[in-house]
């Protein structure tokens, strides 16, 4: 088993990677109605990342790889919920049923996050996410120079390469899954999610944090700086964050909520 440590290096790669992806146009229409569907479940996936210290999010794009976003299926692998899970990892959960006849989807999932040691991590940053999605999946992509279509397919950091089964590559194979990150930066994109000035998810939308700010590119603020440093954590935006809220800000602005600061001129 290929075993990595998040080092600096590694990520800078991920930050990297994550603000060069494109998704591939074939596969918008897909990435769009996925992303939607993991919005719409964002309270079923915070009723049991929230007591863990895991982002909601996180738990809906690994809902969406392992078990295509079935709630009648294990969140480890996929396997029916009227058992214990029968593939890797087997037996799962150890603890029967609450009602002794069938798990809920929130108790597999509680145990599936719970033995991959996900919970009441400290460091939720953008790298450390990316770096556990693909742990959670396998580094046996790096050994080939594949970026791991388990974070990056449909985007244009990935083309082909599978694993077919555990150990069995294939080198023309294409992943026709969504990967994990291709998810988050849609949703990031899209303002469902926002990271912080720390690369952190966030729980501030950019419209509360811009509601503390008015338009002027004659002075500097901090509510401006704030404002910057969260748009620029938005894939497509790089702001200087100055303190100052003039016409670049506020066209970043629109482009993520559809409205300019209050009082530009142009709103």
């Amino acid at each position: 088993m290929t075993k990595v440590s998040l080092t600096p290096e590694l990520r800078n790669e991920y930050q990297h990677l994550f603000d060069t992806c494109l998704i591939r146009p074939a596969h918008a229409t897909e990435v769009e109605k996925t992303t939607a569907a993991i919005a719409a479940n964002q309270q079923r996936y915070a009723s049991v990342g929230v007591p863990l210290g895991i982002p909601w999010f996180f738990v809906g794009v690994i809902h969406c790889l392992e078990a295509s976003l079935k709630f009648t299926t294990h969140l480890h692998n996929g396997d029916p919920l009227t058992k214990r899970t029968t593939h890797v990892p087997k037996g799962r959960p150890v603890a029967a049923p609450a009602d002794g006849v069938r798990y809920t989807w929130e108790e597999s999932a509680t145990d599936a996050l719970t033995i991959e040691n996900f919970v009441n991590l400290s460091d939720w940053s953008l790298p450390a996410i990316l770096y556990r999605l693909e742990a959670y999946n396998g580094f046996g992509y790096r050994s080939r120079d594949i970026n791991t279509p388990y974070l990056w397919s449909f985007s244009t950091h990935y083309s082909q390469g599978k694993f077919a089964e555990d150990g069995v590559f294939s080198p023309v194979l294409v992943s026709q899954q969504c990967g994990a990150a291709v998810l988050i930066r849609r949703m990031a994109e899209k303002g469902i999610i926002q990271f912080d000035a720390a690369n952190a998810p966030s729980d501030e939308p950019i419209d509360a944090l811009a509601s503390a700010v008015v338009f002027d590119p004659s002075h500097e603020t901090a509510a401006a700086a704030h404002l910057q440093q969260a748009l620029n954590h938005i894939p497509g935006i790089s702001l200087a964050v100055d303190g100052i809220a003039g016409k670049r800000t506020s066209d970043a602005l629109r482009s993520i909520t559809g409205h300019f600061l209050q009082g530009d001129p142009r709103a």
